[in-house]
C-alpha cells in the first residue's frame, strides 16, 4: 500500500521548513527498516513451508558437449572424453572390469576463486555414477581453483559398465562450504552419446590412459 501525503497551502518559515525535511527523512528510514523486516519474515514463513531439502536443491543449467554454460557464478565447457581399459600414473597402474571414462573440462568463475567437487555421471535409466576415488584427487581438476575470467583446464575419472554409457549426462558444481547455501548452480552436460556412438566408444577403449604430463 502506498500512503499519500497532502501538500500545505501555506509555505512555513524556515524552521518549519528544516523540521519537516528531517521529519521526512527519518519517516523513510524507519518505512525501509519495516520494509526489510516484514521481508525476512516473509522469506523464514516461506522457508518454514518448503519441502525438506528443498532449500538446498539446485539450479541446474544444462548443455552439450563442446558448449560453454554459463551457471552464473561459474562457467564451464566440456571439451572432449575418451574411454581407457587402466590408468597410468608414475609407476602405478589400475585397470578396472568396466571403463575408465576420462572427462576433459575447462572451466572459469565470475567473482571469486571456487574448486568445482568431483562431478556426478547420470545414465538414461537413472542411476548415478560418483566420479572414482581409484584415481587421485590430486590428478583431477578438483585439487584446481578456478579463477575469475581465467580458463582452466582439467579432468575427471569415472568407471562406468560399458552398458551405460548411451545416454550419459555429468553434472558439475562446486565445492561444499562451511556456510550451507541455498540455490547452489550446477552444470549438466549431455555427452551426445546415442547406442551406436556409445558402442562405438566402448569397442576402442585405449589400453593404457597417461596422467603423466608430457
Amino acid at each position: 500500500m502506498t500512503a499519500t501525503q497532502q501538500r500545505s497551502t501555506v509555505a512555513p518559515g524556515r524552521r518549519g521548513r528544516r523540521a519537516g525535511r528531517g521529519q521526512g527523512i527519518g519517516t523513510r528510514l524507519l518505512g525501509g527498516a519495516v520494509g526489510l523486516v516484514l521481508l525476512g519474515c516473509a522469506v523464514w514463513l516461506q522457508t518454514l513451508h518448503m519441502a525438506e531439502g528443498e532449500i538446498t536443491d539446485p539450479i541446474t543449467y544444462t548443455g552439450v558437449k563442446g558448449q560453454v554454460v554459463d551457471a552464473r557464478r561459474f562457467s564451464l565447457r566440456l571439451d572432449s572424453f575418451t574411454a581407457a581399459k587402466s590408468i597410468q600414473s608414475g609407476s602405478q597402474t589400475i585397470g578396472t572390469d568396466n571403463l575408465f571414462l576420462v572427462v576433459n573440462v575447462t572451466a572459469k568463475s565470475s567473482l571469486k576463486p571456487y574448486h568445482l567437487r568431483q562431478p556426478e555421471l547420470l545414465t538414461a535409466g537413472g542411476k548415478r555414477f560418483d566420479a572414482t576415488d581409484r584415481v587421485r584427487s590430486d590428478l583431477t581438476m578438483a585439487m584446481s581453483w578456478v579463477q575469475p575470467d581465467i580458463w582452466r583446464s582439467g579432468r575427471f575419472f569415472f568407471e562406468v559398465p560399458a552398458s551405460e554409457l548411451a545416454g550419459a549426462r555429468v553434472v558439475f558444481g562446486l565445492d561444499k562450504e562451511v556456510i550451507v547455501e541455498p540455490y547452489k548452480p550446477e552444470v549438466e552436460v549431455d555427452l551426445g552419446l546415442d547406442d551406436e556412438g556409445a558402442r562405438k566408444l566402448a569397442a576402442s577403449p585405449q589400453d593404457v590412459y597417461s596422467t603423466d604430463k608430457k
